[in-house]
């Protein structure tokens, strides 16, 4: 019987920018892609927002962080968990 190795935990990660810290244990962070528009080729940027969970309370406005995919929602809007910072604002 073989047995298969997983390459890579398979969740997803995202690098963007704390826009909020209000709330107690979660922040919001701005996630930027560059896609290309089918007809005219130029790339334009889409701007998204995403609702993460912060255990330590460590994140501030402005820094930017790494988070990563959680395997079912922790909350209504939290699909998120902070991985770590990887700069903090100045």
């Amino acid at each position: 019987m073989e047995t298969k190795e997983k390459k890579g935990s398979g969740k997803r990660r995202v690098e963007g920018h704390v826009l909020s810290d209000k709330m107690d244990k979660t922040i919001v962070v701005r996630g930027i892609t560059r896609i290309k528009h089918k007809m005219l080729g130029k790339y334009m940027v889409k701007r998204y927002k995403m609702v993460a969970h912060d255990q330590n309370n460590d994140a501030a406005k402005g820094d930017k962080v790494l988070l990563e995919e959680v395997l079912r929602p922790l909350s209504k809007t939290k699909r998120w968990v902070l991985k770590k910072i990887v700069e903090k604002a100045q």
